[in-house]
């Protein structure tokens, strides 16, 4: 295929059918999952669907997919992951005090909308409010971890936190 362009309906369609068995196999690959495989295959397209591209042409369909993939690809590990630390909080938890499905599912999107948005921000900021949230440390110690001021430390805790509480709030 020598050009898409993904403003037109047929092209998309043409797209899909060209490389939707490929993509499945590529993201199956990845992933050892056929049933995961064609859902992110599903969601890769979604994707191209909703993209504004202005009459944008793509010149190498499959780098373009694999892209789009890729990044699905790592936000279902990272919910993956999450997921197993959640529940294995979860564990822990006395039997009457455990959340029921439908608020743990709750719990488990915020969580997720909280780490995407956390990944957002700059690395000294996430270090910072991740050091003072998960492993309690003080300020000061956070400053001298991260070689910066307390004052600045202060700052990226609260940047981070006010962004934690826009993204569960967006809702």
């Amino acid at each position: 295929m020598s050009g898409t362009n993904i403003a037109e309906p047929t092209d998309v369609c043409r797209l899909y059918h060209t490389h939707h068995s490929w993509l499945r196999t590529w993201l199956k690959r990845r992933l050892d999952c056929s049933e995961t495989a064609a859902d992110l295959a599903q969601d890769t397209f979604t994707r191209v669907l909703l993209r504004d591209r202005e009459g944008a042409v793509i010149r190498e369909p499959r780098a373009y997919l694999s892209h789009i993939a890729r990044a699905l690809v790592i936000n279902h590990w990272r919910r993956r992951d999450l997921e197993q630390a959640y529940l294995q909080a979860l564990a822990s938890v006395p039997e009457p005090e455990v959340p029921s499905p439908e608020h743990r599912q709750q719990l488990l999107d915020a969580l997720c909308e909280i780490d995407a948005a956390l990944d957002e921000l700059p690395q000294p900021v996430r270090q910072a409010f991740l050091m003072s949230q998960l492993e309690g440390l003080k300020y000061r110690e956070i400053a001298e971890r991260l070689a910066v001021s307390e004052i600045t430390i202060k700052r990226y805790v609260k940047r981070a936190l006010v962004c934690c509480l826009m993204s569960v709030e967006s809702d």
